[in-house]
């Protein structure tokens, strides 16, 4: 299955068990909650999917799972997030052996790479592989930014086919479109600007609190991309409160508990993460359930 890059890629949660065991049930009812709703691929192992606390195997149970479950409908994107490139390689392979149809990259962990360093590390794992690639610009969480010069390096690399724009900057979007016209599919990454890139010309957005507002999620993507803005910013004004949960440190506390309060996911979180509590709790819960209590009708 080839991926188009285009329209809108939730960045799932991974469900647990109060036993903190993968949830593989309420995985589902959450999958097929996206998959109703008309999304256009899911990832899995991102930073909303808790992935420096899975095991490779969890990963891969999740891919496994997830390929099944949606029967080639969409196609199953795996994050790699990894401090060397010997494991990010080992990782894609593997999760193409699972049924990946496709790799979102985060440049190396913990170790902050330099450009010759980073676009090698990129280089060697999409050089080891056929499946195609989405570069994760996350520099504001992750400390390293994908320079437009790194891209310019990277398009030799054909199966390099997109990014996940997270930098926070709306002109990126203009900024590679100018220098690399379609060369790159870009998706926004931050769902507060998701509108603004789509205008940008963003071809599509991996998105967050899609994992609980799926239907509102959808609606936004494609009146946006229709151009009737006035309709689109009737849902995006409503949005916009949950949609800064998206931008803070516990966006996976505060995503879990919007998806717990829609009937669709549990707030169980796996430690160092805690579930929220007290006033905190109480105030993201307002957010949440006034978001639910005026929700738009969609046509």
């Amino acid at each position: 299955m080839a991926i188009e890059w285009k329209g809108v890629f939730p960045a799932l949660t991974t469900k647990f068990t109060s036993r903190d065991e993968l949830d593989f049930p309420l995985f589902e009812k959450n999958l097929y909650a996206q998959l109703d709703a008309g999304v256009d691929g899911i990832i899995l192992g991102g930073t909303l999917g808790e992935a420096s606390v899975l095991s490779n195997d969890e990963k891969f149970a999740l891919v496994k799972f997830a390929v099944d479950k949606t029967n080639n409908k969409v196609p199953v994107v795996m994050n790699i997030a990894e401090g060397s490139t010997r494991e990010a390689v080992k990782l894609a392979a593997e999760a193409r052996r699972h049924g990946a149809k496709g790799l979102m990259m985060l440049p190396p962990m913990r170790y902050k790479s330099d450009h010759r360093e980073t676009v090698a590390y990129f280089k060697a794992v999409a050089d080891s592989t056929d499946l195609p690639i989405m570069i994760y610009n996350n520099p504001v969480d992750y400390k390293i930014e994908v320079t437009l010069d790194m891209f310019a390096e990277l398009v030799e690399n054909k199966n390099i086919e997109a990014v996940k724009e997270s930098t926070r900057d709306v002109s990126n979007v203009t900024r590679m479109i100018n220098r690399f016209g379609d060369r790159f599919k870009i998706l926004c990454g931050v769902d507060t600007l998701a509108m603004e890139e789509l205008v940008l010309g963003a071809h599509g957005w991996v998105a967050g609190l899609v994992c609980a507002f799926p239907k509102e999620t959808m609606a936004l993507y494609k009146l946006t991309k229709a151009n009737q803005l006035a309709d689109a910013l009737k849902i995006y004004r409503w949005f916009l409160p949950l949609l800064e949960l998206d931008i803070h440190p516990k966006l996976v506390q505060y995503i879990k508990l919007a998806e717990q309060e829609t009937g669709i996911g549990s707030e169980n979180v796996r430690p160092p993460r805690l579930t929220l509590v007290g006033e905190e709790r109480e105030q993201i819960l307002q957010i949440i359930r006034n978001g639910i209590k005026n929700r738009p009708k969609l046509a």
